[in-house]
């Protein structure tokens, strides 16, 4: 009797526990949901108005005169993003190759500084690049060594351990008999990784190639130390270039309602192209699975 009548309790305790428990987690669930509704929806009911076809192709007007656009920020982030990929995608990608491939110390090592860099504020990384890059610029060439170049690399410094670790990861969950039967089959370990490996897990590399670079799109700070912005239309890579990110900042912060509506235009657009970035990222994982 009393051995029963304690295990009905604890049973008791246990769902009561359970209930308790997920009812906390769904409330967690709905709070961040939410939040994030709440922010997209102000974003969109702010921005949306001011969005149209003028704001999109032209480009900025004097200070004080209504009218222009983002079309200068637009393909500056564009720029920024392609420089900063083209410096970090394939750095990313070896390394994360290295690490899926080699164990020891100096892997470890490796592994452990890639997750400190990850963890390192953007403005930090904004910081380093200015005086291993614009400072030294400006002294060679007597100018101010602001520059897109500059930053694509500080946004590709961003974009190196997030790349790294998620290649490493998916390469790794590649199925081992692909690697040995390649090798038994006569195969290098360089020709199997490149020829065989990567192949197979080209879905998955893709998907954290998009989210580093969607991750990167709305960084502001390091911009603020590297690119520095421009009211001229720019493409050149060593000149200061404007980007969504610091024209949402400038234009926030603007005393003038018009800048301000841009800002919220700018914020809507840039929330879009990460938004794409995302998609595809979920849309190429999905593909994968399905093959």
């Amino acid at each position: 009797m009393i051995s029963g009548f304690r295990f009905k309790f604890r049973l008791f305790v246990r769902k009561v526990m359970n209930v308790i428990g997920l009812s906390i987690c769904s409330l967690a669930g709905v709070l961040a949901t939410a939040a994030l509704c709440l922010v997209v929806g102000y974003i969109v009911k702010n921005g949306y108005q001011a969005v149209n076809w003028k704001l999109i192709t032209q480009g900025p007007t004097p200070i004080g005169t209504e009218g222009g656009g983002l079309r200068n920020a637009i393909v500056g982030t564009l720029v920024l993003l392609a420089v900063a990929s083209c410096i970090g995608v394939p750095l990313g990608v070896l390394a994360g190759i290295y690490q899926a491939e080699k164990a020891g110390k100096f892997a470890k090592t490796v592994r452990f500084l890639a997750d400190v860099l990850n963890s390192v504020p953007s403005i930090v990384i904004g910081l380093f690049v200015y005086a291993v890059v614009v400072i030294p610029i400006a002294r060679m060439h007597e100018g101010n060594g602001f520059s897109a170049l500059a930053g694509g690399i500080a946004l590709s410094i961003i974009m190196i351990p997030i790349i790294m670790t998620a290649t490493e990861e998916i390469l790794k969950m590649v199925p081992r008999r692909l690697y040995e039967g390649s090798l038994a089959l006569g195969a290098t370990r360089f020709t199997t990784m490149f020829r065989v490996i990567v192949p197979a897990a080209k879905a998955g590399l893709i998907t954290g190639i998009m989210l580093a670079v969607a991750r990167v799109a709305g960084e502001t700070a390091p911009l603020l130390f590297t690119a520095f912005g421009n009211v001229t239309f720019s493409v050149r890579l060593d000149k200061p270039i404007d980007s969504l990110p610091l024209s949402i900042f400038y234009n926030a912060t603007s005393p003038y309602d018009y800048l301000k509506s841009q800002a919220m235009a700018g914020s809507l657009i840039l929330m879009m192209i990460i938004a794409v970035f995302r998609l595809s990222a979920r849309l190429t994982t999905r593909k994968s699975k399905m093959a």
